[in-house]
């Protein structure tokens, strides 16, 4: 077996912007603003500034306007509540992301709902999780669109087949189990407390793996020919003592095994921001239909 194709997350995720930007050109041609992204950061967290910046030039290279409010870790979360108000009512704004962690004395769920649903491209509303578990038309979060785009970039067609998601959580876990059934997958949840963990994965035709745990989907857990999208973003060290990232799956023995895999780096990761940019576009377009 000569092993899995590997799924180049970068170059799909330039597809995705690119499809964006042209579609942003085209309302531009037709005298439609551009479409309006708002970036919310509190505090001086170092990660979340790199990716609040990485957001930021994104943004623009696709031709829409970006706006960054950058907030001391003392802003009241009284304070963050009424920005969010006002810019749920400013016409211009079309998606709002607020970059968490927050500080601990900001309640993340109050700012989650306080922002409209319309304008809720992180899709972690109540409204928009309601809306896609009732395959009613939602703003959908972005690291699971991400990878299913990434599956059928593999399968165009993935109806029929027996997919399991290894982690349960909302941002990535149930989300993306909605998003497969709305694509006509038979879909399994599994998690650690999962009983033989390994034989439920070992029946996927696709298996996303979103656990948070590194390596812990090991390579003979993978049916032959599988589509495997690795989820995981974990720090390690390697034996050299220095810190390396890793996936939740055991990428070399998957790889001997699996149809096609998702590396780490350069697999899902790049897809988040792309789709952010297209959920912005979406959040636009549903506001002018």
């Amino acid at each position: 077996m000569a092993g899995a194709s590997i799924i180049d997350g970068k170059a799909v995720a330039a597809q995705v912007r690119a499809d964006v930007a042209a579609r942003v050109a085209q309302r531009a041609a037709q005298g439609r603003s551009a479409p309006g992204l708002v970036v919310v950061l509190v505090g001086e967290d170092p990660a979340s500034e790199v990716y609040v910046r990485n957001k930021a030039r994104a943004t623009r290279e696709v031709g829409m306007v970006s706006i960054e409010h950058k907030l001391p870790t003392s802003t009241s979360e009284a304070e963050l509540l009424a920005l969010i108000g006002e810019l749920n009512r400013r016409p211009d704004v079309n998606g709002i992301l607020v970059q968490l962690p927050l500080p601990k004395h900001i309640d993340a769920v109050k700012v989650i709902e306080a922002i409209d649903p319309a304008k809720d491209v992180d899709g972690f509303h109540p409204v928009n999780i309601g809306r896609l578990a009732a395959g009613g038309k939602a703003l959908a979060p972005c690291t699971p669109t991400g990878c299913l785009i990434l599956a059928q970039s593999v399968q165009r067609d993935l109806a029929g087949l027996e997919a399991v998601v290894v982690g349960r959580s909302n941002i990535v876990g149930k989300p993306m189990a909605q998003l497969l059934l709305g694509v006509s997958c038979t879909v399994t949840i599994a998690h650690s407390r999962t009983r033989d963990l390994a034989g439920v994965v070992r029946r996927a035709d696709l298996v996303i793996a979103a656990a948070g745990r590194p390596a812990m989907v090991r390579g003979d857990w993978i049916k032959p020919g599988a589509i495997v999208i690795d989820v995981g973003i974990n720090r390690v060290a390697g034996a050299d003592g220095k810190a390396r990232l890793v996936g939740d799956v055991a990428y070399d023995e998957a790889k001997a095994v699996a149809g096609a895999i998702t590396p780490v780096p350069g697999g899902v990761g790049p897809m988040t921001i792309a789709c952010l940019l297209r959920n912005t576009l979406q959040a636009a377009e549903m506001a002018s239909d």
